[in-house]
């Protein structure tokens, strides 16, 4: 298996890349302040969104996660 990044991402692989607990950031996905799908009963997040969605905050939301 080779060590490529993943472009999309579950909510554990999200949480642990954005440094949140996984609730955070459930409450984010279902309030859609944050880019994702739902696809069946699991979130799906794409790393190329989350990079510009991250990107494009604020300053002062960036710490108001």
């Amino acid at each position: 298996m080779q060590s490529e990044e993943v472009s999309v991402m579950t909510v554990d692989e999200v949480a642990e890349y954005l440094r949140i607990p996984r609730s955070s950031l459930y409450k984010l996905a279902q309030e859609g302040r944050i880019p994702c799908q739902k696809v069946g009963r699991h979130w799906r997040f794409r790393r190329e969104a989350l990079e510009q969605w991250l990107d494009a905050r604020p300053p002062q939301q960036r710490n108001d996660t």
